[in-house]
């Protein structure tokens, strides 16, 4: 009787754990960038564009390389200076990675909001 109700309150325990961690986080920290990564992913995704759109299509190769550059800085950045968990950070710096490659000018359609979000979490910190 003693061995089943420890498993019981550890499971309890984590689960309890859990909850607190994943409703700790606000809607800022979990769909924002740091706006420097806005800044970057808007300057970035332009310059490729533009080249795409000159070149007709023959620095697509280029574009995805960039691409993975930028999701690399991009999570270096969310997890150093924005907060961010090693997941929630790989999965912004996929998408932003992703739309940066996608020869279409689609970068800031998720940076701009995203970094408009991480300054409110800016000054809410404050």
């Amino acid at each position: 009787m003693f061995r089943k109700s420890e498993p019981q309150a550890i499971q309890t325990n984590s689960t309890t754990t859990a909850l607190k961690i994943s409703g700790s986080r606000g809607f800022a920290a979990t769909f924002g960038l740091d706006p420097r990564v806005a800044v970057l992913t808007v300057i970035v995704d332009v310059m490729v564009f533009g080249g795409d759109a000159i070149t007709l299509g023959a620095l697509i190769p280029i574009g995805i390389a960039v691409g993975a550059i930028l999701a690399f800085i991009v999570y270096k950045i969310q997890m150093t200076w924005y907060g961010d968990d090693h997941d929630s950070a790989l999965i912004k710096a996929l998408i932003i990675g992703l739309l940066t490659a996608i020869p279409a000018p689609l970068g800031p359609l998720f940076a701009i909001p995203g970094g408009l979000l991480g300054v409110v979490k800016a000054i809410s910190r404050k």
